[in-house]
C-alpha cells in the first residue's frame, strides 16, 4: 500500500520526469524517420505486384498489425543477439535504447507502408501517363510527381500513428531504457507515491501530445496550402 496522497508532489516529480524526455522524443524522431524510409520500400512490392517479395513484405505487415508492440520489443531485444550470434557478431553490449527505436522503426514501417499504397493508389493515374508522355522514366515519375502527393495524402494518418507511437514509448522502460516511465517507475521504488508519479506522468505526455498535434495541424496546413478545400483530418 502506498503512502497518503501529496498533490505537492506532483508539482515536484515533473521536473525530474522531464528530464528524460529527450529520451522519448529521441525514439519517437529517429523511429519516424527510419519508419517512413521503411514504410515507402515496403509499399513498393505491392504496389508494383513483385514477386516473392511482395509475399515477404505483406507476412511482415500482418505480423506487425497482429503482435502487440511489446511482445515485437522483446522479440527485437532478445531475438536480434541470438540471430547475428550465428555470424559470430555480439551486440549483447549495445545500449537497449538502439532496439527500441529498431523496433519502433519496423512497427512505423508497416504502418506507414499500408498508409503510402492507400495514399499512392489514390492518385489520379493520369498524372502517371501524362509524366511518361513528357518523356520521364517511372523512377522519375514516381519520385518527382507520384510520391510527393501521396504524402500529403498520408500526412494525417501518418500523425495521428506518431502521436499513438509517442505515448507507446511508456513501453520502452520493460528493457532496461531509463526514459521517463523508467523514471517514473524508480520514483514509485524510492517514494512510494505511485499516483503522485503517474499524475506527473499522465500531465507531461498529455502535454506533448498536445504540442505533437498542434504542429501536425500547422504542417498540413503548409501540405495543402495550394488546395482549395484542405480538410484537417488531425
Amino acid at each position: 500500500m502506498g503512502k497518503a496522497f501529496d498533490p505537492i508532489l506532483i508539482i515536484e516529480f515533473l521536473p525530474t520526469l522531464i528530464k528524460y524526455l529527450g529520451v522519448t522524443l529521441e525514439i519517437v524522431f529517429f523511429s519516424m524517420i527510419f519508419g517512413t524510409i521503411i514504410g515507402i520500400i515496403v509499399a513498393l512490392p505491392k504496389l508494383f505486384h513483385i514477386p516473392i517479395v511482395r509475399q515477404i513484405v505483406t507476412l511482415y505487415i500482418s505480423f506487425i498489425r497482429g503482435t502487440p508492440i511489446l511482445i515485437q520489443l522483446f522479440l527485437v531485444y532478445y531475438g536480434l543477439p541470438a540471430l547475428l550470434s550465428i555470424w559470430n557478431i555480439d551486440i549483447t553490449r549495445m545500449d537497449a535504447l538502439y532496439f527500441v527505436i529498431i523496433t519502433y522503426s519496423l512497427s512505423h514501417g508497416a504502418i506507414f507502408a499500408e498508409i503510402f499504397r492507400g495514399a499512392i493508389q489514390a492518385i489520379d493515374i493520369g498524372q502517371t501517363e501524362a509524366a511518361y508522355s513528357i518523356g520521364m522514366k517511372p523512377l522519375q515519375s514516381f519520385f518527382r510527381i507520384v510520391l510527393p502527393q501521396a504524402i500529403r495524402i498520408a500526412f494525417p494518418n501518418m500523425a495521428n500513428s506518431i502521436i499513438g507511437s509517442l505515448k507507446d514509448t511508456s513501453l520502452a522502460f520493460t528493457i532496461g531504457v531509463m526514459d521517463m516511465m523508467g523514471r517514473g517507475e524508480t520514483l514509485i521504488s524510492s517514494t512510494a507515491h505511485a499516483l503522485e508519479v503517474y499524475i506527473s506522468l499522465s500531465i507531461v505526455y498529455y502535454v506533448i501530445v498536445l504540442v505533437f498535434e498542434k504542429i501536425f495541424k500547422i504542417s498540413e496546413r503548409y501540405f495543402n496550402r495550394y488546395q482549395p478545400h484542405g480538410i484537417s483530418s488531425i
